[in-house]
């Protein structure tokens, strides 16, 4: 069994949308999917709504923010 990192599926490139962190290989910023959680959309809907995205991305979106917010780095909106 692999265990999944958000790294393998969130990438920043200053060339794509100004450096943001966006789902690799689309221009889907984090922020987008986080916003679209916090609405109250499943992750099916998610991905439903952008089909580019996986089910694995959103979970990796989630364990994003979740390193983010425990590592103590400053929050900020992508």
């Amino acid at each position: 069994m692999t265990i999944m990192t958000w790294q393998d599926y969130i990438s920043s490139d200053p060339n794509i949308c100004h450096g943001r962190a966006c789902i690799t290989g689309t221009r889907i910023m984090v922020s987008v999917v986080l916003d679209n959680l916090a609405e109250g959309h499943t992750p099916e809907e998610i991905v439903q709504n952008y089909p580019s995205l996986t089910i694995e991305a959103v979970k990796a979106v989630k364990l994003y923010e979740k390193e983010k917010l425990q590592s103590g780095f400053p929050f900020s909106r992508e």
